[in-house]
């Protein structure tokens, strides 16, 4: 997947407008996410690890908020064979444009089914694996229970959910020491201190993280057997439920 440098916010803005998946982050996601996200590469990776294990025949697989593909490609590299077929879900149209041309450039007998619409609005069944590849924390804080509750209902016995998030934490100095080792990893992969200030500003009304907490107790309330964090690197984390 080629994709151009993340100079988004390199040049001086007089009010920074609001984070949007609009065709000009579609254009240089890869790069952004490489240089914001530590571990993400080994998250994308270990999804389609997971995918291997828990897909079983003849079922579907959601990934939903998929951006650019990359979580659905390292899926269905493993469950060739299956019968499977992969729901790919987003709401930004120059997403879905790209995440078409790069399924399309890996052969594959999986049926990916690409959608642009909204996640809460798509039914869930036969299910027994969903992604949401940081995604939950751009929903409004208020239909992020439903949305788990009815991942919950539509995953099969066994059936595995990976949420990867940034989180959030109520002990302060804890926030503060993490916060602070993941802006040396995005200066260190050569963001200034001023795209660094103009993207907070940008995303800080877009993206709301919950706790870690709040995702184990939303898990359980579901109705999930099991739940834990299998990854986590300072402030980004991912986490398991099975039903």
């Amino acid at each position: 997947m080629n994709s151009q440098q993340d100079t988004i916010y390199a040049t001086p803005a007089s009010q920074v407008a609001d984070f949007v998946f609009d065709q000009k982050v579609a254009g240089v996601f890869n790069d952004m996410i490489r240089r914001s996200v530590p571990g993400y590469g080994q998250i994308i990776n270990t999804i389609g690890d997971f995918a291997n294990e828990f897909v079983t025949p003849n079922s579907n697989v959601y990934d939903l908020g998929c951006s650019l593909g990359t979580a659905t490609l390292s899926i269905r590299r493993q469950i060739e064979q299956r019968n499977c077929k992969i729901i790919a879900i987003d709401n930004s149209e120059p997403m879905i444009q790209r995440c078409t041309e790069n399924l399309s450039a890996y052969v594959s007998d999986t049926q990916v089914d690409l959608i642009c619409g909204d996640i809460r609005d798509l039914e869930i069944t036969n299910a027994s694996m969903v992604v949401l590849n940081f995604t939950l924390q751009f929903l409004p804080i208020s239909d992020r229970d439903a949305l788990i509750n009815k991942i919950y209902q539509g995953l099969l016995p066994n059936g595995i959910l990976v949420i990867s998030e940034k989180l959030r934490f109520e002990d302060n100095t804890i926030q503060t020491l993490l916060d602070s080792h993941h802006l040396d990893f995005k200066r260190a992969n050569g963001y200034s201190e001023l795209e660094i200030s103009q993207k907070r500003s940008a995303i800080e009304n877009v993206m709301r993280p919950d706790t870690l907490l709040d995702h184990q107790t939303r898990a359980q309330q579901c109705g999930f057997k099991h739940f834990n964090t299998w990854f986590q690197c300072f402030n980004f984390a991912s986490m398991v439920a099975i039903k």
